[in-house]
């Protein structure tokens, strides 16, 4: 079998009610590839009640990669960009020296249920990029390019998969697909990366002949091709890439080097971070500080 390890994840509330599954960073694998934190959100339906709103918060040191299946979002940074994030789409933002941004319930959705569902993924970036300026590119819907691969369809969202090439620009070699099988689907997934993993986000599916668990990740062994089958109708998630080696990670911060973390971590309680236009609110730093770990790998 091609899977290697598997990743159960967990549940988290990043408040007021708003749960997520987390499956990176997890105790036995802090990274495949370059994506360093992987979040599953919903499908959950938004009352208008309900503030699930993201108050402006910084990041250094890694580039995230926002992407939805339903609903919608508003994302407001600090370099002064407003953009509608719509199912389809990819929003890459590299925060590299510093950025600060919010992710807010679109005003037009905030008085009706909707249903919102989606990845929120962030990748480290090179060493020698981790300091570049930050930066923010939607790419949408119709421009993510698709292709038939046996009897799935592929939306190759960043990186290169059966003969066609996303139009995002990551910052190292990086895959990162959204497959969809109909019922009695099956196609063969090639080593398209020195580390690759699969994460199912609806139907039952299977892989190389055994059922993959519901919303657990299955990291492949290093040059395995895979068989994926789906018993009905079914969608999963491809990442990986080259690994860009060991990071330090805390809060919303990714560094390979320890006090560049605690420096942004000053900063972000000095004000020292951007602001985004429009914004007075801020998540401000977590009590609980900084102490050097191992480095992640």
């Amino acid at each position: 079998m091609a899977a290697a390890q598997q990743l159960a994840g967990h549940e988290k509330d990043l408040g007021g009610g708003f749960r997520v599954r987390r499956l990176l960073p997890a105790a036995r694998r802090r990274s495949v590839g370059p994506f360093v934190f992987f979040d599953h959100f919903g499908p959950v339906t938004e009352e208008p009640q309900a503030n699930h709103d993201v108050r402006p918060h910084p990041h250094i040191g890694l580039a995230t990669v926002t992407y939805l299946f339903e609903g919608a979002m508003m994302h407001r940074d600090s370099l002064g960009t407003e953009q509608l994030i719509e199912p389809g789409a990819i929003n890459w933002m590299t925060a590299g020296s510093g950025i600060v941004h919010s992710e807010r319930k679109p005003d037009h959705l905030r008085t009706q249920p909707y249903v919102n569902h989606g990845l929120q993924l962030w990748v480290a970036l090179p060493a020698e990029k981790e300091e570049i300026g930050a930066s923010f590119v939607h790419t949408p819907a119709q421009a993510i390019p698709e292709v038939r691969a046996d009897g799935a369809l592929v939306r190759v969202l960043v990186g290169e998969a059966f003969g066609v090439r996303s139009p995002v620009e990551p910052a190292s070699p990086t895959v990162y697909l959204d497959i969809a099988l109909p019922q009695g689907g099956a196609f063969g997934l090639p080593p398209l990366a020195p580390e690759l993993a699969v994460y199912p986000i609806a139907g039952v599916l299977s892989l190389d002949g055994e059922p993959m668990p519901p919303q657990q990740m299955l990291v492949l062994a290093p040059g395995a091709a895979a068989r994926i089958e789906a018993a009905g109708p079914a969608r999963l998630v491809v990442v990986g890439g080259e690994t860009v080696g060991p990071r330090f990670m805390y809060w919303n911060f990714v560094s390979s080097r320890q006090d560049r973390i605690l420096q942004a971590s000053a900063d972000w309680e000095a004000g020292r971070f951007g602001r985004v236009p429009g914004e007075s609110e801020f998540i401000p730093l977590p009590p609980t500080r900084f102490t050097p770990p191992e480095p992640m790998s």
